[in-house]
């Protein structure tokens, strides 16, 4: 039985990269002047205090980095309570504006948590933003604090982490058994995070990624904040806006996070749209000849059901020797349930594992963890995802309350929501405990911010965008009716036009256009 899954709100850039997925309007004056991409930034110069003046009137070089593309590195405080305690760098990596006419810098956030900004921009450009933002913007991906190449978490090895990701537990899952060896295995995790990481593991708070992006901002030499952000990204841009309502720009927040949802009701949620989303792509391969499912949607479910439950038991031994557990394989059916355009994927690697093949299904659990063929990982994207998530909300590891939970998550999504349970024991004893308030950000006094959410998005569900955009004083809703997780430039002309003239010029709808 292998360990829980554990459901990231966003791996866009590596679903871009490894599957090759591919109204009335009320006008606002522009605040900006159209301008050249400076090599050299020139800080806005705004007053911040002694303790922070360093920090926000450093100049960034950039430098070019291949395929038009140029890289700098900001300094940032570790601890922003106490700027002279030390501090991190931040990775950056810049398209500059194509266009002419450039409008500022446009700060993007693929989500996660722990998902980096700088392989998304570097990597993905025409997957992060189309061609219209690209000739008004400068495009600036970013690592957040702990992540990738800015000051990075740092916790296993590659053969630790492949135990922690897919090893398999001796006792029966829910048992006390197999609750204190998850129990171990969190609190090793954690004992190698702080021991690797340092300071740091504190201090990955989205809070103190919102004030290292009002950092970037000033330094990059924009008055006000332009940014595009994915998932995850969305909590940090909603997060940013509380904090500094009038530094908001213009705010594109895309498969919105409910900032006031606790970790239960994230897991809850999500395990309904993943298995929302796995309906949906059940009935469209029923439709077709080359499905391994016969029947009906609710038979070919409890198909999938049985087969989780086989591997659970039996776990099915892969080429390199790993056997893959339930847990792995809904890694592997989760993965392509992010873009519907992956869907045939998804067919070939049931057809391989009902054959008894567990290969397949590694390689797409892989690709969501950020393995490399070889063994190695190609980034900290779990571990930064953990000391996140670890901060970020109030955990509790009572048998009796993760017992209640599990099987209110079991109703709610009755064939993978049994894999998604007990998720509290991963972060209930983490060095760093959460002492924030989950709760609703409205970023009062804030311009008008865009919230765009799809119809039967199973990572970051639709309802999530609805309740931030009624939360924000100042939020717009855009709904994409259809499949997959978030919608800008990969789902039609109607989303795309809306934030495309939001971001470029200031434009919101007058009411949602319902895409």
């Amino acid at each position: 039985m292998s360990r829980r899954i554990r459901v990231r709100t966003s791996p866009v850039a590596a679903v871009a990269a490894a599957l090759a997925l591919t109204l009335a309007l009320s006008g606002c004056v522009p605040w900006f002047l159209p301008q050249e991409s400076p090599s050299t930034s020139t800080p806005t110069g705004e007053q911040v205090g002694d303790a922070l003046d360093p920090f926000y009137s450093q100049v960034l070089r950039w430098k070019d980095c291949g395929d038009g593309l140029q890289c700098t590195t900001a300094t940032a405080p570790l601890d922003w309570t106490e700027p002279g305690a030390g501090d991190i760098d931040l990775a950056l990596v810049r398209h500059p504006a194509i266009g002419g006419k450039r409008v500022g810098s446009l700060l993007v956030n693929p989500g996660g948590p722990g998902g980096s900004g700088y392989d998304f921009v570097k990597d993905s450009l025409d997957y992060a933003t189309d061609k219209k933002l690209q000739a008004g913007f400068d495009i600036v991906g970013f690592d957040p604090r702990g992540v990738g190449r800015s000051t990075a978490v740092a916790c296993y090895e590659p053969a630790q982490m492949d135990e922690y990701l897919y090893g398999l537990t001796a006792a029966p899952r829910g048992t006390d058994a197999w609750i204190q060896e998850l129990e171990t295995a969190a609190a090793d995790f954690g004992s190698a995070c702080a021991e690797n990481t340092g300071a740091l593991l504190g201090h990955v708070d989205t809070e103190s990624a919102a004030r290292d992006l009002d950092l970037l901002r000033a330094v990059l030499g924009d008055k006000k904040l332009n940014y595009l952000g994915y998932s995850y990204g969305t909590f940090l841009g909603a997060t940013y806006a509380e904090l500094f309502p009038d530094k908001v720009g213009r705010l594109a927040l895309d498969g919105a996070l409910d900032p006031s949802t606790s970790n239960f009701d994230v897991t809850r949620v999500q395990a309904q749209g993943f298995e929302s989303a796995l309906r949906a792509y059940l009935a469209d391969c029923l439709s077709s000849s080359k499905c391994p499912f016969t029947g009906t949607v609710d038979q070919a479910m409890n198909t999938i059901g049985a087969l989780l439950a086989s591997v659970d038991a039996s776990p099915i031994a892969a080429k390199d020797g790993r056997k893959l557990g339930s847990n792995a394989l809904l890694t592997a059916i989760i993965y392509p349930l992010y873009q519907a355009t992956a869907w045939t994927y998804l067919s070939d690697m049931f057809e391989s594992v009902m054959a008894g093949e567990a290969d397949y299904a590694f390689q797409f659990a892989d690709q969501y963890n950020g393995r490399n063929k070889d063994g190695t990982y190609a980034d900290n994207s779990t571990e930064a995802f953990m000391a996140i998530n670890c901060v970020d909300y109030a955990y509790n590891d009572d048998p009796a309350t993760m017992r209640a939970q599990a099987a209110e998550i079991e109703a709610a999504a009755p064939t993978i929501g049994r894999y998604m349970t007990f998720g509290d024991i991963g972060c209930a004893n983490w060095p760093h405990a959460f002492t924030g308030e989950r709760r609703e950000i409205r970023a009062e006094g804030a311009a008008p911010i865009l919230v765009v959410g799809t119809t039967n998005d199973p990572a970051t569900p639709y309802v999530w965008a609805k309740n931030l955009a009624a939360q924000l004083d100042s939020g717009h809703l855009v709904t994409y009716e259809g499949e997959g997780h978030t919608a800008y430039n990969k789902s039609n002309d109607c989303v795309n036009n809306v934030v495309d003239d939001y971001l470029l010029s200031g434009k919101v709808p007058a009411s949602d256009p319902r895409c």
